[in-house]
């Protein structure tokens, strides 16, 4: 599939129940994340968003909160892209 192809309704909201996290931090800023871009998340974007959903809350939120930034696996441009994505504060 094309890396810059939209999301279809079924693959987001498989997407979604798979971002559901246990630490109310990280649910925020996801659930921002998708309020903003749901409409027009890319495949590319996915697989950085489910790399970062394959960490545990501590790790995600350190990377949200800017405390850590991605290293080794995670030093990819789908998860850079993203994870700025879901930095960006509150407007």
């Amino acid at each position: 599939m094309n890396d810059s192809a939209l999301l279809d309704e079924r693959q987001l909201s498989k997407l979604k129940w798979r971002c559901r996290r246990g630490l109310l931090e990280n649910d925020l800023f996801v659930e921002r994340f998708f309020a903003r871009h749901a409409s027009g998340l890319t495949v590319h974007q996915a697989s950085g968003l489910e790399i970062l959903m394959d960490l545990s809350d501590n790790d995600l939120l350190d990377l949200l909160l800017g405390r850590k930034n991605p290293e080794g696996d995670l030093d990819r441009p789908d998860v850079t892209e993203v994870l700025s994505m879901l930095r960006v504060p509150k407007s």
